[in-house]
């Protein structure tokens, strides 16, 4: 697809470039879709809106050039657009100096990468994008993109091998490395990315993986703000309330969090603490937090609440059987596996994030938080349920979101309609599924997938009883009904901090 193919036109001018500066670049950005549009960027564009340095971003797409496709004809311009209780507001981001498409100009992506002016490469990839099993965080070295850059390290296509063939020509050329700030929901995302790159630098050159373990840096973070797909009809509605069109656009909560390792090359990074993030020495209870007790009922609301028939967040909870579940979950699964971040009230976040599920400004699909489920899952729920198990608890609540998983990867819903499985593994997942007859079997033949289920949770066999009868109870009787006898008689006031 060219630049602006296949996009939506009206009778509004396109947004585009005129007198605004394009400031020079010091960060590269890998994934520039509409998270990154919506968070980091925004907090880059209003650091330099300061005059906090040369931080202006290099936005390269990795493979789809649908992000490139939106923002290269406007420059790298965009509109954010906050919705509040209040209404609407938009503000267009001047972050943006570059749009890069690295399956059309690879090289001018690595040449970019090396060049030393560039401090930070920082990523949005979604789970998928590391090419690793999220069970054991190592890499897929039989991933089609791992595979190529291994046999052709100069030309890479996958985030890894570029990112290591720019390091590897920085060393050649006797330059300082950059920093790889990861900005996706994994758990210990710094740490993960610095394995999986020595990982692949090491298959291709101990000495070379040896100088990036000594010299470069892969901070972790903690990252959020609930950031829904743009539909056409917003792409229209912000046309009609500002007079140019916006292939770009993003829509957001107002909420926003950046937790941030304040571990960089040669502490170059730009001043985002002016913006508003939080520069710690440890984020690791901090990332903790925002997955299991976000993350986690985001998952369980997107595979339930799409099976109840819901179509958004908000509908969900809006349902009190759904919300009970929430604090349900919050307060006898997640809190209790969780050590409290300095700073943080964990009762207090949960009830917030529950009134963000509620902000029905916010049209957060359940669809579209259940794509990628197998990369999620290990992550957002499995990862409590291995914790709260070692210290004795039954956990019904993550029980019933797998099963919740189990029965949407099969691909038919409660109505006997096709759904629209979008998984790195939905082919394979739709096959075991349909290889078996009874609900407890296809439970079965899933937990057998052990890029999502390690031994621990797939051998728990009080775990995996309460998934096969979950299951069971979402086929013969429907999530609703399940979700309503979870949630029947929790009193959230009882809720109690029991987090160290």
């Amino acid at each position: 697809m060219t630049a602006g193919e296949g996009l939506h036109v009206t009778d509004h001018p396109r947004l585009t470039r005129l007198s605004e500066p394009r400031h020079p670049i010091g960060i590269v950005h890998f994934g520039p879709g509409a998270f990154f549009r919506a968070f980091g960027a925004i907090y880059t564009a209003e650091v330099l809106a300061g005059g906090g340095g040369d931080w202006g971003i290099s936005a390269v797409s990795l493979q789809s050039p649908r992000a490139y496709d939106q923002l290269a004809p406007q420059g790298g311009l965009y509109t954010s657009v906050t919705l509040g209780d209040d209404g609407a507001e938009h503000n267009v981001v001047n972050a943006i100096s570059e749009c890069l498409l690295a399956t059309e100009n690879r090289q001018k992506v690595l040449a970019r990468m090396a060049d030393p002016a560039v401090k930070i490469i920082s990523l949005t990839i979604t789970e998928k994008g590391y090419c690793h099993a999220p069970s054991t965080r190592r890499l897929h070295l039989d991933h089609p993109d791992i595979d190529h850059d291994i046999r052709h390290p100069h030309a890479p296509r996958s985030a890894i091998g570029l990112i290591v063939e720019a390091l590897a020509r920085r060393r050649d050329a006797g330059m300082r490395p950059f920093s790889v700030l990861s900005c996706d929901n994994l758990p210990g995302n710094g740490p993960m990315m610095r394995d999986l790159t020595l990982e692949f630098a090491a298959i291709r050159d101990a000495d070379l993986s040896a100088w990036i373990a000594d010299e470069a840096r892969f901070p972790a973070t903690m990252v959020d703000r609930i950031t829904p797909a743009t539909t056409p009809a917003d792409i229209d509605r912000l046309a009609t309330n500002t007079g140019f069109r916006d292939e770009a656009c993003v829509f957001h909560e107002p909420f926003r969090q950046w937790v941030i390792e304040d571990d960089f090359v040669d502490h170059q990074r730009p001043d985002w603490n002016h913006a508003g993030a939080q520069f710690v020495r440890d984020v690791t209870a901090h990332e903790t937090m925002k997955l299991r007790c976000l993350n986690g009922t985001h998952s369980t609301l997107a595979y339930l609440g799409y099976l109840a028939g819901y179509e958004t967040i908000a509908e969900t909870v809006a349902d009190p059987a759904f919300a009970r579940l929430c604090q349900r979950l919050w307060s006898h699964e997640v809190i209790p596996t969780l050590t409290r971040p300095e700073g943080e009230d964990l009762n207090a976040y949960c009830d917030a994030l529950l009134k963000r599920y509620r902000n029905d400004a916010i049209r957060h699909r359940t669809w579209q938080i259940a794509m990628d489920g197998s990369q999620k899952l290990p992550q957002r729920l499995l990862g409590t349920a291995m914790v709260a198990r070692s210290r004795g608890l039954n956990v019904p609540g993550i029980a019933l979101a797998v099963a919740g998983w189990m029965r949407y990867v099969g691909g038919i819903d409660e109505q006997g309609d096709t759904i629209d499985v979008r998984d790195p593994l939905a082919t394979r997942l739709r096959s075991l599924s349909d290889s078996a007859d009874q609900p407890a079997a296809k439970v079965n033949a899933l937990l057998s997938v052990g890029e999502v289920f390690a031994p621990e949770i797939a051998e728990d066999r009080e775990f995996t009883d309460a998934v096969r009868t979950a299951y069971s109870g979402l086929v013969s009787r429907g999530a609703k009904s399940m979700v309503a006898e979870l949630a029947a008689g929790f009193a959230p006031s009882v809720q109690g901090e029991r987090a160290g």
